[in-house]
Order: structure tokens, then sequence, then C-alpha cells
């Protein structure tokens, strides 16, 4: 496979043969499982039957529960660390020669089928029983459980991702940024699938105090609780990654508004479904994996080390709070919560940003950080009340719970829209010289620029040099030098693949100026030579990081493409909430499930919750 892939890295699109093979080997999977699946649903012994009875007996989980949640946990594992892999090699090496010369796409392909199977897993295994509260008919005497039914749907629309993003490169080049819409499909299913799992433990909770088990002892519960809003919170914070590795290609601001949105959802809900510690102890386990995995990528592999945000400001905070309002009140801690996390937890960050973030949060994000912050937090802290209700079957009276979720919805839409409105200033261009400081072959200099406006770089957000894609990656901050002139604080390499620019970001305004860029004969682009001194103007700063993507295609095919991703995110992320709403509010037969309760803020007395 690695064979195919040699010759020139293409911008659009994989060899055929690449495709085929990739899609030969999922279907030589999923085919292999459909005939494993078939024969247990017509009553036969077989080996899927016989894991999933000896999981039930480890786990303390009916098997439908037990071994999904197994390789869901497995898998996701898997595909996290490959995806931090593979953005590293994109940082430090540039574009691949497609998805099978790729070592990092392996582990991101076999994680996301690892998912879709664990959510068919727990759709088939189930035979004689209708399993957990509300479970959905598929057929005559087949019922399956919501929670396999939405990890089934996450796991589907992250594979979806794959061949999209293919079809994407083909028709608008090679969207060289993680935000890409194709790429999104594929990081929102697989973090979303900790919502799927948070509901099957629920289902397979119940069902054992149905069957009138002897349930697992409360610290393991416990332990299976946290693991998941850890999970949930490690796969909210992959949005963040083009800023844990000091390459983003969109306003500082998404930093600030992430990380809140993040601690507001996941622990707030962590708190409410877990109670006292939970918050904190998710905190603890996704700073203990990053930790992990940015080793593994950084020291072990070589490649460029992404940082994290630290969230235990953010977790403190709801655990306080937690403790005066209890976790009966879900929106109000959800408020409280979210607005903590977005207000203390933004000054902790600050903190923590200046001692290890690659690029350090300034002066330049205020105010606009802080409110955007506030505002996401709340939004993600109303989510997470809901979420932590709905997974104690304690969710407010149905218009309470869905005005919150659609206002939270509406906030971050608006958040969204404003932080990806950026402009670029008139005839605004820098004289730059360059101090070499290495020779050629291995070319490196010190660049200084005299920069037009004078105060374009004042109070920036980000103003540096950033050097990428030849082998590594060089972020090196401006220092003033007279007020209208910059000085990187070290070498950069223009040399080689290295693609060096001036990049600056202050306001809405998202500038770069190219220093050097090699040639790229599969675009076509010709190189962008580093003459000891030269004048240019700034551009847009996406024309520069992304000049892989083509120019010539209509801006309303861009457009319609997106908006049919959008409309399949919408779908997705309602078919979560109904999901959750499902079995929170699940009668079943015998469940003795009581009526709302009055008061907004308070939750919905559930006596089956005792199950659970």
């Amino acid at each position: 496979m690695f064979l195919l892939a040699q010759g020139d890295p293409p911008a659009g699109g994989a060899a055929i043969g690449q495709v085929v093979l990739a899609m030969a080997l999922v279907g030589a999977i999923l085919g292999s499982l459909a005939v494993a699946v078939s024969r247990h649903r017509a009553g036969h012994d077989t080996a899927l039957g016989r894991a999933a009875a000896l999981s039930e007996r480890i786990a303390g989980l009916p098997g439908w529960a037990a071994l999904p949640s197994g390789i869901a946990a497995a898998s996701l594992i898997l595909a996290l660390f490959g995806m931090y892999w593979d953005i590293s090699l994109h940082i430090d090496q540039g574009r691949d020669a497609g998805p099978l010369a790729n070592p990092a796409h392996y582990p991101i392909l076999f994680g996301l089928i690892g998912v879709f199977v664990a959510g068919w897993l727990a759709v088939a295994l189930p035979r004689g029983e209708r399993p957990g509260p509300s479970p959905i008919r598929l057929g005559a005497g087949w019922y399956a459980p919501v929670g396999g039914v939405l990890i089934t749907a996450c796991g589907a629309f992250a594979l979806l991702g794959f061949p999209l993003d293919d079809l994407w490169h083909r028709v608008f080049g090679q969207d060289v940024t993680l935000w890409g819409p194709t790429h999104l499909m594929m990081l929102g299913g697989a973090a979303m699938t900790l919502i799927g799992q948070a509901v099957l433990l629920r289902e397979g909770l119940w069902q054992r105090g149905r069957r009138g088990e002897r349930s697992s002892p409360a610290l393991v519960t416990k332990a299976r609780r946290v693991g998941l809003m850890a999970g949930l919170l490690i796969g909210l914070s992959i949005f963040q990654a083009e800023f844990d590795f000091g390459v983003p290609q969109f306003r500082m601001v998404f930093q600030p508004l992430l990380i809140a949105l993040a601690a507001g959802f996941a622990l707030v809900a962590a708190r409410i479904w877990i109670g006292r510690g939970g918050a904190l102890a998710a905190a603890l386990i996704f700073l203990a994996v990053r930790g992990a995995i940015a080793l593994a990528v950084g020291p072990v592999l070589g490649e460029t080390t992404p940082a994290f945000p630290l969230y235990l400001g953010e977790a403190l905070c709801v655990e306080l709070l937690g403790l005066a309002l209890g976790r009966d009140r879900p929106l109000a801690l959800g408020i409280g919560g979210g607005a903590l996390a977005g207000t203390v937890g933004f000054a902790s960050e600050w903190a923590w940003s200046g001692a290890v973030m690659p690029i350090p949060w300034t002066g330049g994000l205020l105010p606009e950080g802080l409110v955007v912050a506030a505002v996401a937090g709340i939004a993600g802290g109303l989510l997470g009340g809901l979420l932590g209700a709905g997974l104690r079957g304690m969710l407010p009276r149905p218009g309470v719970a869905r005005g919150a979720f659609a206002g939270s919805v509406v906030a971050l839409g608006a958040l969204l829209a404003i932080g990806l409105s950026t402009s670029v200033p008139r005839d605004a261009r820098a004289v730059v010289h360059l101090s070499q400081t290495s020779p050629a072959p291995q070319r490196e200099a010190v660049v200084e620029a005299r920069i037009t406006p004078p105060g374009l770089a004042d109070d920036a957000a980000w103003a540096n040099i950033t050097s990428w894609q030849g082998g590594g990656l060089v972020v090196s901050e401006l220092d003033r030098v007279s007020p209208d002139t910059w000085r990187s604080a070290e070498p950069v390499p223009l040399h080689g693949e290295w693609k060096a620019s001036l990049r600056i970001q202050n306001g809405s305004e998202l500038v770069a100026l190219p220093i050097y860029m090699s040639e790229d004969t599969a675009i076509p682009a010709p190189e962008v030579p580093a003459r000891a001194s030269f004048t240019r103007e700034f551009v847009a700063d996406h024309d520069v990081l992304q000049r892989e993507v083509s120019d010539d295609v209509p801006g309303w095919l861009w457009g319609a493409a997106s908006g049919a991703v959008l409309a399949l995110y919408a779908i997705f992320l309602a078919t979560l909430a109904w999901g959750v709403g499902r079995v929170a509010r699940g009668t079943a037969r015998g469940t003795g499930i009581q009526a709302p309760a009055t008061n907004p803020l308070a939750a919905d007395v559930e006596r089956a919750s005792v199950y659970v």
C-alpha cells in the first residue's frame, strides 16, 4: 500500500487505486461482521455471543452493553492517537501522498471502524428482551438499545467523512486545516460517541435492576461514568488542536471559546451525573490521557508535540458551585458553572497558556475573548446540565429542556459567525530584511519587517513568523524594535520544503505575508523566494496557509457543499438530543417513572433512577 503512494503528493484527492483498496478494506471488515451478526440473530452459538457472555461476566453489565463499550473505548483511544499523530505529520511534513501513504491514517480508520462496529453490536446482540427503558423496535422481537443506535449513528457519521473528504479534495483542492467541513464530520462523529456510550451504560445498569440482578459496586459504576465524562472532555477538546500545535488558521478568540464550551459541557455533565468529585476526576483523567498522547507523538515519534488546556480551574469552580447548589438543579448549575468556566476558568487558562501554549494569550484577546468565553461557557453548561440530568433520568419539563437546548445552540451559532468574520486592511505591506545566520543549503535568517500601517501588529492576538511543513515547526514571536519595525525572536528556516510567513491576527484582521515558499508542482505554484530585502503586501491568511485550495471553483458550489455538511451536522446533533431525551423520559412498562417537576430549574423525579 505504501508503494502506491510514491511520487509527488497530490493536491486534490487520492489515487483511485488507494481509494479502491481503502474501500475494499472497510468492506471486508464490515462484511465479516455482517455474517457474524446474522448468525447470532438466527440463534446460533457463535464466537460473538460467547464474547458478549464473557464480557458480561467481567463487566457486570448485559453483554449487549459490556462488549460494545469495551470495543468503543479502545477504538476511540486508537483514533485519538492517530488523529494527533496525523496532525503533527501534516504540520511537520506537509500533505501526504494519499490516504494509504500516511501511517497515522490507519489508527484513525480502524478506530472509527471500531466505533461503528461497537454500535452495530449493541444494536444486534440483544435477543429475547427489551434492552433499556425505551428500546427501539427494529423488527419482530428485535429491540435495540438507544445507546447502541446513537453509537452506530456517530460511527457512520464519522466514517462518511472519509470518502466525502476525498471528494471534497477533488473538487476544492486540499484544505490544509483541521476545520475543513469533512474533517469536522470525522472529529464530531468520534467525539459524540461518548454520549452514546453514556446512554448505553445507563441502559445497561437499568436492565440489571429490572432483571433483579446484583449491581456492580458503586465505585466501579462511578469509575465508568468518570471515564466516559473524561472521554467527552477529550473529544470536545480535539477541535482546539490547531491552537494546541501553534498553527491556528482562525481567530485566536476561538481558543477560549472552545475551552469554555468543552469545560461547561463535559464538567457540568460530569458533576451532575457522577456527583461530588466527578468534574475534578474527569479533568485529571483528561490531563493523564492527553499528556500520554503528547509524549507519544512528540518525544517518542519525533514530531511536533501538542499542548493542551488545563481545565483544573474550571473543574474546581464547577465542584464548588455543585456543593452549594447540589445536582438536582441542572440548569442552575449549568448556567453558574458555565459562567465560572468562562471567567475564572479563562483566567486560569491565561496563566497556563503563557507557560505551555505555543502561542500565549495576550491583551489582544480582551475584552472580546472574555465575553465570548463567558457566553460559550454558559451555553455549554446548559447543554451539560441537560445531558447530566438526562443520564440521571431527571430532565426538566420538555418545554424548558427544549428551550434551553435551542437557546444554547443559537448562542453558539452566533459566536461562531462572529468568530469567522475576518478582514484584510487596505494597502497593508511590509519591507522585509533578512539577516542570514546559516548559509545554504540549510539557510536560516532572522526576519526584520517594517510594517505598514504601523499599528497593524499593536496589541495583536498573535504576531509571529510561522515556518512549517519542511520537516518541523518553528513559531517565532515578533519583538518590537521601533514604532513600525519588528524582528523575529529567533532565526527561521528558509530552504527546502519549508513554508515561512509573517502572520498577524489583530481583532477581525487576519493576514499573512509570505517570506519563503518552495515550489509546488502539484498545484501548481511557483517558489516564493526569500531575497535579502523585499517588499510584499499582506493578504488573507488562509490564502497563504491553504494555497493548495483551488481558486477556480465557483463560490456558490463551496457554499452549497458546506451547507449540505452543516445540514448533516444538524440532523446528527438532533438525533443525539432525541436519544438522550428518549431514554431519560423512558416509560417502559413497570418502571414507575413519575411526572416532571413543576419548577423549571428542578429535576423530574424518576423513581426508576434507583437502577442507574
